[in-house]
């Protein structure tokens, strides 16, 4: 019940900018993803990540920050997931900002850490999965409003990597559903003043048949 009062809360914030619409996952040869690459290769947006993929393994646990073996990990598919999404972007010519920032659990960091390389990425609990925000889950949906709202100069992106229901809580149910999947990412355009647009979910690197787990 409280995350539902806190997911109203978000929604009806007049801050945010989003489609009505449900937005759909599209790949980089697609040509709505051909469209949002050319956007990201003049810089300006936010990238926030989905962590890679954690498809058959055990789900949370003892949601301690510093318990991995409590905690639902990346698989062997998302690691290598998580590695060539890093290595996509690449390909592609987008442009990014350092540090990308990632969320301290496993899954979020371990993502992060395998795209970008450790040394470029700054952990930090702005970036926290709700379930582990515990008290501090208002500040921790601020910080993504803020990180998604915020100027991006010109010629870089933003990368953020974490979690799918903070981010649902922040830019809306058009995000929800099946649309947006473990190691997608979704494509946003800041507008400052805490505003800020969903422009698409880009997969860089998508796995047939993945993208969604079974824990409640």
């Amino acid at each position: 019940m409280r995350r539902r009062s806190v997911l109203l809360l978000a929604l009806a914030c007049p801050a945010v900018a989003a489609a009505q619409a449900r937005f759909m996952p599209v790949t980089p040869e697609q040509p709505e993803g051909q469209a949002l690459v050319a956007r990201l290769r003049a810089g300006g947006l936010v990238l926030f990540f989905r962590h890679a993929d954690t498809s058959g393994e055990p789900c949370d646990r003892s949601y301690a920050l510093g318990d991995r073996e409590g905690q639902r990990n990346i698989s062997a598919a998302g690691r290598a997931q998580a590695a060539r999404i890093g290595a996509r972007l690449r390909e592609l010519g987008i442009p990014l900002q350092e540090p990308v920032l990632a969320g301290p659990v496993y899954r979020a960091r371990d993502t992060a850490e395998l795209a970008f390389g450790k040394e470029r990425v700054e952990v930090t609990d702005s970036l926290l999965a709700d379930d582990y925000a515990g008290n501090r889950l208002g500040w921790v949906l601020a910080e993504h409003r803020r990180l998604f709202a915020a100027p991006v100069p010109a010629g870089v992106n933003r990368v953020l990597v974490g979690h799918r229901t903070p981010a649902i809580m922040v830019a809306g149910e058009s995000i929800g559903g099946q649309a947006f999947p473990e190691g997608a990412a979704l494509v946003i355009e800041p507008r400052g003043g805490g505003a800020f647009e969903i422009l698409g979910i880009l997969m860089p690197a998508p796995l047939p048949q993945a993208g969604f787990h079974g824990c409640q």
